[in-house]
Parts: structure tokens; sequence; C-alpha cells
């Protein structure tokens, strides 16, 4: 199995680094369905992204983007992405999040259910390796996380197309 999607996995039950799950999956999708945006991974990553707004009390964005998720995770219910998860649990969990959401009430994570046995393995194996993460840290990683990588792209990116441009 892929490391990022165990990754993903890893994150979300273990520590509930729903930030970190989204990166890894994101990047994940990238390589087998760049641009598909109805694609099932597509549905995991918003799962994720809603769950980091709920924990933020952002439930606006909760509500709207964990109901993208569930509708794509229905629309691709036979994804062999979805095989080695309990399907009807994860949906129902969706579910009861959206509504609670909806309500304002506070966060409450939940474990997404791997019947997979390979797959529960090297996810329990990742858990048991990964270090604690500060609640802190986890409510505000997309601010506090080091981003001189990304702005570094970012600027290298703009540069290519400035020259680009001046040579036209």
């Amino acid at each position: 199995m892929h490391p990022l999607y165990v990754d993903f996995y890893n994150y979300f039950n273990g520590n509930q680094d729903y930030f970190e799950c989204h990166e890894v999956l994101e990047e994940y999708w990238k390589e087998v369905a760049p641009g598909d945006k109805d694609h099932v991974l597509v549905g995991l990553v918003q799962l994720a992204t809603g769950m980091y707004h709920w924990r933020r009390s952002n439930f606006s964005g909760a509500a709207r983007i964990l109901t993208k998720s569930l509708h794509n995770i229905k629309r691709n219910e036979q994804s062999i992405f979805l095989k080695p998860l309990n399907l009807p649990l994860l949906e129902k969990q969706l579910l009861q999040s959206i509504s609670q959401v909806e309500q304002h009430k506070p966060f409450h994570s939940f474990k997404i259910d791997i019947v997979d046995c390979e797959l529960k393995k090297l996810v329990d194996k990742r858990i048991l390796e990964q270090p604690k993460s500060d609640e802190h840290f986890l409510l505000h990683k997309h601010m506090l996380r080091d981003r001189t990588e990304i702005l570094n792209a970012r600027a290298a990116k703009i540069g290519l197309t400035k020259g680009n441009s001046g040579k036209n």
C-alpha cells in the first residue's frame, strides 16, 4: 500500500492531525488522479479538511466540506480506496458529524474503522512510531508550520513567470 495512503489513516486515527491528513492525501491524489475532483481521494481529503474546520469552530466551513465529503464517498462506494474501510460506519460517522456541526456542537473526533488487516497493521505500526502532537499546534497548524519551502517554490514560480513574460 502506498505510504501516503497509509499516512492519511495514521494521522487521522493517531493524533488527529487533519491538516497533515489533507497534505499527504492531496499529494497522493495528484499522483493517482490529478485534476479529477470527483475522485474518492478528494472525498477523503475533504473529510480531513472538514474535521480541521470543525476543530477550529468554523461550523459553516465544516458543514459544507463534510457534506461534500459524504456525497463524494457515496458516489464512489465501489472504489478500491474504500474497500479497506467499514464504509457503512464511516458514512454514519460522517452523518453524525455533520449533524453535530450544524448544531454548533463542540468538536468530536472519530476513528476510521479499517477492516483490511494489512492496512490496519501498517497504520497501527505508524501510530506507535508517531510523536505526540501539541493540541495548540494541531489547532493552528496552517499558521504555525514552516512555510519556507512553499514560499521559495512560489517565488521561483513567480520569477519564471516574470522571466517568460519578458521574453515575449
